[in-house]
């Protein structure tokens, strides 16, 4: 339907001025896909042979991804659409298909799971998608077949073009079905181009802006600001644990809506990312301490770090970090260059000090 698809390229446009930039040329393919979804998607079902194209956005960090789909999605009429995090998303799914009883009245665990996430939506976006846990292949290779093969447009970005998901080697053919699966059933959208819009004045101060996630610090260690701040040091017998996901973390205090915990305790242990979004549903503030240059961490270390930076962000909790610049002298050449690239831009809305 020609009017819908104007109505979603008008609303791309009004958008970018509200930010102060235009639509960049690299961005302008996805802008024209997602407007013809709409107009797809404006259509009765059952007047579709076929459902429309699930749609793939990757590009660099800062390209503009999240604001085309966000975009998309709130220019959609409401009801039957959903917009989760990857990160969230697989939470709960791998939390049903792991709880007792995940497998009823037929259904495999998977299907069951997805049924009580997405309901009767008819469109469902992924924001930031990514695939690096060996563990997790063969739950998001089945993830991405059943959402392909239901009646459901999926639209996703990620920091990966399909080919790069799974970059370790040792995994990498593991996931080739899956990335196979989504060169076929999906329409790929590059977006990479010169323009980083973090860099832009005007879309950074307005997207700060009312964010708590923002009004977070970077601090050296012994920094007089702590205090100032109302972030006195926590004494030893404010040591506690903290029941984080299906595990207990030990913390450094707890006063409130605040949690204090050391690097060591939060990222160089077994922790994941369904660990962050439970503390991040139950805590306003998160201060680390203890925080080394990133170079000096393990790998794991690293991707946990760079995880919680996601979950913080996303779900826009308060970050306090105190100790080294995290991002100082990192390595050269490891996978997860994009995902410390995205750290650095989440970072930089923090206030520093020192």
């Amino acid at each position: 339907m020609p009017k819908h698809d104007q109505a979603m390229r008008r609303q791309f446009h009004q958008a970018a001025a509200r930010r102060g930039f235009s639509v960049a040329p690299e961005q302008e393919a996805a802008v024209e896909r997602l407007a013809r979804l709409a107009g797809e998607l404006a259509r009765p079902a059952w007047t579709f042979p076929r459902p429309p194209r699930d749609l793939y956005v990757w590009g660099p960090v800062g390209r503009g991804k999240s604001w085309l789909v966000d975009t998309f999605y709130e220019g959609l009429p409401a009801g039957r659409k959903r917009r989760l995090h990857f990160h969230d998303f697989f939470r709960r799914l791998h939390d049903g298909v792991s709880r007792p009883g995940a497998r009823h009245d037929g259904q495999s665990a998977v299907d069951s799971a997805l049924d009580e996430l997405i309901g009767d939506s008819r469109v469902l976006v992924f924001d930031e998608f990514h695939a690096h846990d060996a563990g997790d292949a063969m739950l998001i290779a089945r993830l991405f077949r059943t959402l392909l093969d239901r009646r459901i447009t999926l639209v996703t970005t990620s920091n990966y073009p399909p080919a790069g998901l799974m970059p370790d080697p040792l995994y990498h053919h593991l996931f080739e079905p899956t990335i196979q699966l989504i060169e076929e059933r999906m329409d790929v959208l590059d977006v990479s181009g010169p323009v980083d819009f973090r860099r832009l004045a005007a879309p950074r101060a307005e997207e700060a802006g009312g964010r708590r996630f923002a009004t977070g610090l970077c601090l050296p260690p012994g920094d007089t600001a702590l205090e100032a701040r109302g972030l006195t040091v926590p004494a030893p017998t404010e040591s506690t644990t903290v029941q984080a996901h299906l595990r207990t973390v030990p913390a450094r205090a707890v006063r409130g809506e605040l949690v204090w915990f050391g690097f060591d305790a939060l990222c160089e242990t077994a922790t994941a990312v369904p660990d962050y979004l439970a503390l991040a549903e139950r805590f306003a503030t998160l201060v680390l301490d203890g925080v080394p240059p990133l170079a000096e961490a393990s790998a794991d270390g690293r991707q946990r770090f760079a995880n919680l930076v996601d979950v913080a962000c996303d779900r826009d909790v308060r970050l306090v970090l105190i100790g080294s610049d995290p991002l100082a002298s990192l390595p050269a050449g490891q996978a997860l260059t994009r995902d410390l690239d995205r750290t650095a831009s989440r970072l930089a809305m923090l206030r520093r000090t020192g």
